[in-house]
Formats: C-alpha cells, structure tokens, sequence
C-alpha cells in the first residue's frame, strides 16, 4: 500500500450510508434504539420492567469495541494480543483481583491472533457501531437482572430474545407495516434523528461526480428506509450523485460471499425480484456482491483494475471486508475522534439541535466511558515494583491494519481539494499517522494516557 492516499488517484468512490453519509443525533438514536428492544423484551418476553427505565449515568457504560461472552454474560475489552484489559459481568465492573483470576494475562478463549476475527458467532457478540451499543446497554441490563433471579446460575440463554426483538424491529417489510417502534419514530420525527448533510458535503459529492468518479452507496438497510434517509439529508433529488445504489447488501457478507452465494437483485415498489446471473449496468439493486460490482465497474471506468474507496464506519461490515476480501482503499468514519477532542459544542451535535429535546443530557456514544477507558489503548497493571504501561486496545490495532485512513466524518475532509495528499496508515507501519486531521489526543501525547 502507498504512503499516501488521493481521492483523485480513485476510479470509484463508495460510501456506507447509516453514521457514515447519514450522521445521527446520537443521544436521541441511542435512546430510541435502547426502547426498540426493552419494550419488545418486556411486553413480549415478560423481561422485567426495570429495564424500561434508563438513567443519564447508564450510557456511560457504552463502548465501541466491546466483546459479549453469551455464555458467562461478561463484557470485555480486549488488549491488540488478545488479552484482556477490562471486564464486567452484566454492568458491574470486575475488580481487579476477579479479573486476574477469571483471565490471567492470556488470550481471551475466542481470540484468534488474526485481526479479522469474527465479530459474530454463536459465543460471543462484538459491539463495533452505533446501531449496536445501545444493545450492549440492555443486555449488560439484563444479565444483572437474570444473575439477580438466578442466584447467578450460568449459561445465560437471552440472546434468542435480542435476535427476535432485532427480527421484530427491523425486518424487511418492518418499514412498509409501521411494525416495532424504530421505523414509525424515525418517519414521524426525521429532524429529531437525522443530522442534515452540511452544504459543504453535498457540494462535495457533485465535485466527485463532476471529476468523473464513479459514486457508490452500499447499505446493509432496506431500500424504503435507505430512500427516506437520503431524501431528508441529502434533498429528494439525491438519486442523480449515485450511479450505483446497493440496499440490502447483507455487509459483510458482500464482500465475502461468492457471486453465487449473493446475486444482485432488482428492486420494484421496494419489493426485490428475481436473481441477476451478472450486473450489466449502473442502477439501483438489492443485495449482491463485490466480485460482480467489479467486473460492472471495469466495464464503466474501461480499466482492467479501476481503484476503488470506500466509506464507511464498522470495522466489522465495512472496513475489514472492503480491505480484505476487495482490496479496496478504506477510509473508517470514527466519531471518537470528535468525542476525543471534548467539550467543543460542534463535537456532538449541531447548535440548532442543542436544548431542542427534553430530558437530561446522556452522554453522547463518542465520548469517553469512565468504566472503560479509552477506545484506543489502556494501561495493565505492571507486577510488583514495576510501572503500569499502556498497550492498545485491539480495536485500535484493527484500525491501523486495515483503513487507509480514519476522519472524524465527512465533513472533515469535503472543503480540502481532490487532489489533497493524506498519509496513510501503511505510511512506515504507523499506527497513528493516518488520523485525519490530528490523531486521537491519547495517542498523541508522547506516550502518556491522558485521564480526565
């Protein structure tokens, strides 16, 4: 890989919709995807009511990066080798002592040293995006009332519940029935979500489109939700910016999957019809995957091996796949890099917004969790006579071994020219040098963990 990275040097370039394109108001998403699932366990499973009631202080237990053991309930985090550095059971934090006990300074069980490690699978569950953390809320939730009704008797057997309240939630004909509480929300208050594509970012996207690339969104969301979150940030004619629209791309298997495997679909009234044996032309389609996608873009750019980049925010479903299987350029949205920089009002939400919705302020997803530390690295106890030192986190590691680059949003970048030279992360293996515009302040401060 280069040292440096140019959306000029790029054929194509495609963009990962939801908290990539799509910036949501974090607190008031977070809220209402917490609800979406602890009104479906309540009053369809007979979960206890508690778990309807969340306070301020019980966000600060959200982390980007945190594994779910779905055996024991314990959430961890994860050191780059593979140990572990913090852990609860349910929302009680291990003590130090329990933690030496119950893991040592060995690999978690589930480790495996490749960084491509499923984020999925039947034992465990990593929280690696926005959509996901409010879950980890409630399922910590839940373990501390099942280990309260239990005696604290393993394993625990809720996950079937969470998989039927996302199944009820978010199916695919959920958005057309008004089924569950997200999509109904979201169609009624759009404003209340959605943060609207700053002027600076749609003038962006037609100077892209004016260079002469190629512009892409791939989305795992349904073409009925996809159309009304671009119309609300982007304008009703928003259509025109994208010759290719992918919904429902079932990320990451995209990009894993073989063509077989994963036909692209056509899509009428928001309905997918039958198979495709090949993409032969730009368009709107459903499902897919990347090998047919590459073949249509050669044909489009006339190049044997058009470059492509794509945008999006979870290592897991974006990242990862478009690197690894696609050999794509990646640039990683991660929203820590604004909650990084703490205080500023322009780090969580636009000033219009501020004070608009009742109710005490949470803290927003990106910021910093005092249960458990930074996103990006933490210190392990040295042995007796010996100092802490700092390690990093393996999300952290993740992210210099796979993006190209990582900005705080799109924003961050759409006023510097085309041509604009960043240095990547391959730049002398460097695990700091692709943040752009600065890196995180921890990792940026002569190797000493700043704590509030």
């Amino acid at each position: 890989m280069a040292q440096h990275f140019s959306l000029a040097a790029c054929d194509v370039v495609g963009f990962d919709l939801d908290h990539t394109l799509c910036r949501y108001n974090l607190p008031e998403s977070a809220r209402l995807i917490y609800n979406s699932f602890a009104q479906f366990l309540v009053k369809e499973k007979g979960y206890d009511k508690e778990l309807l009631t969340v306070t301020p202080e019980d966000w600060d237990f959200c982390c980007k990066g945190l594994a779910l053991d779905l055996e024991d309930g314990n959430f961890i985090k994860l050191a780059d080798n593979g140990t572990v550095l913090r852990a609860s059971h349910g929302t009680k934090m291990l003590a130090p002592e329990v933690l030496a006990a119950e893991y040592g300074r060995k690999e978690w069980k589930h480790f495996t040293p490749d960084s491509g490690m499923a984020c999925r699978s039947g034992k465990y569950y990593f929280y690696d995006n926005y959509f996901d953390l409010p879950g980890a809320l409630l399922c910590a939730r839940v373990v501390d009332s099942l280990t309260k009704q239990n005696n604290g008797q393993k394993p625990f057997d809720f996950w079937k519940d969470i998989v039927a309240g996302i199944q009820h939630n978010y199916k695919m004909s959920a958005f057309k029935e008004n089924c569950g509480i997200y999509f109904p929300e979201i169609k009624r208050d759009p404003g209340r979500y959605l943060h609207t594509c700053p002027e600076s970012v749609k003038k962006w996207l037609r100077q892209l489109k004016n260079a002469g690339k190629i512009l892409m969104l791939i989305t795992s969301s349904h073409s009925d939700y996809c159309r009304l979150l671009c119309e609300y940030i982007l304008g009703n004619d928003f259509e025109y910016l994208f010759d290719i629209v992918i919904t429902n791309a079932l990320k990451p298997g995209f990009f894993s999957h073989l063509p077989s495997q994963r036909p692209f679909r056509t899509l009428e009234n928001d309905e997918e019809q039958e198979a495709l044996p090949s993409l032969d032309k730009p368009g709107w389609y459903s499902q897919g995957n990347a090998v047919h996608l590459y073949e249509l873009l050669k044909k489009m750019t006339g190049k044997p091996e058009p470059k492509v980049v794509y945008f999006g925010d979870s290592m897991h479903s974006d990242i990862f796949p478009a690197c690894h299987y696609s050999n794509w350029e990646t640039v990683l949205i991660l929203e820590e890099l604004r909650g990084d920089r703490d205080g500023k009002p322009e780090d969580s939400e636009p000033l219009e917004k501020k004070g608009k919705y009742e109710g005490p302020k949470a803290k927003p997803l990106n910021r910093l969790s005092k249960k458990w530390g930074s996103f990006f690295i933490d210190s392990v106890s040295g042995l007796e006579n010996t100092e802490d030192s700092l390690v990093y986190t393996w999300s952290c590691k993740r992210i210099s071994a796979y993006s190209t680059i990582a900005i705080p949003s799109i924003e961050a970048i759409a006023e510097l020219p085309l041509d604009y030279k960043f240095t990547s992360f391959s730049s002398n293996n460097s695990k700091t040098a692709g943040y752009y515009p600065n890196p995180p302040l921890v990792l940026s401060n002569d190797g000493k963990l700043t704590t509030k």
